[in-house]
């Protein structure tokens, strides 16, 4: 896997390659970009694909500097410039980062796309969000959180991957997504100083700033999802000024793992048409 050397420190990312429409992919916390690999697997025949292992809990290369979600925004606009890519149809789910990324550094784009996220005041979103900022705070309380989810009969409980998924995640992948948190004290310290340097009103001013994009933009919700409000879909689709909305049904947050097929499929209408 490529690897690239930030302000922050070393990310790894996927690149497919290719000559076709760029499209980058930007997971949530405790996932990798290996989220993506049925969505890659989908579109890499026609469109160039890159996908960044952000400092969420699943990255292998301790940062340099200590990771907030405010840095995290800025890697990812220095990671587009680095690789100086143009035109590019960003790409969330799960966490609200390219929201503010799209508000503060609109030049590189084309196109975003928000897939059933964290947005507004739903931040941390939901029961698990919660749980995760409780554990960065209480001593001891992360290796709690990445044992209670190593074990597999507990994966599917409604503060884990239960409240993703409607489907379980191969367990190969989960223990991916699991083991720098279970393996690597600097991993866990990344993991912590993230989790208790969130600004709740981070996205509130995102919002404020969507105002403004004036690029396509189309917003995915999942009908099922448990953290993410649906109606919350619909704000942020009313908020953009070429905003538009599409609900999938028979998932949870995580689209890319339930209906694959169904969101390759919206993102390469949308890159086509949008």
């Amino acid at each position: 896997m490529p690897e690239i050397e930030l302000s922050a420190g070393t990310v790894e990312y996927e690149d497919t390659g290719g000559e076709g429409p760029v499209v980058v992919l930007l997971h949530g916390l405790v996932h990798d970009s290996s989220v993506w690999r049925h969505v890659i697997a989908e579109l890499r025949t026609d469109h160039r694909l890159l996908a960044p292992t952000l400092p969420y809990g699943s990255h292998r290369r301790p940062m340099t500097r200590p990771p907030t979600p405010d840095l995290v925004n800025e890697l990812i606009a220095e990671f587009l410039d680095r690789l100086d890519l143009r035109d590019v149809t960003l790409v969330e789910s799960d966490c609200g980062r390219a929201q503010t990324v799209a508000a503060r550094h609109p030049e590189r784009l084309a196109r975003l796309v928000l897939i059933s996220c964290e947005a507004f005041d739903n931040y941390p979103p939901g029961l698990p969000g919660k749980m995760i900022g409780l554990a960065c705070r209480v001593p001891g309380g992360i290796p709690l959180m990445v044992r209670t989810l190593g074990l597999k009969p507990l994966r599917r409980l409604p503060v884990g991957l239960g409240a993703l998924t409607k489907r379980p995640v191969p367990d190969e992948i989960v223990d991916g997504w699991l083991r720098p948190l279970r393996t690597d004290p600097a991993i866990r310290r990344d993991f912590r100083h993230y989790g208790t340097h969130v600004r709740r009103t981070e996205l509130l001013e995102a919002a404020q700033g969507l105002r403004y994009f004036d690029r396509p933009a189309l917003v995915v919700w999942a009908t099922e999802d448990r953290m993410m409000p649906r109606e919350h879909g619909r704000l942020l689709a009313e908020l953009l000024p070429r905003g538009r909305l599409v609900e999938i049904t028979d998932t949870r947050t995580l689209i890319a793992e339930d209906r694959p097929r169904r969101l390759a499929s919206l993102l390469r209408w949308f890159v086509a048409e949008g």
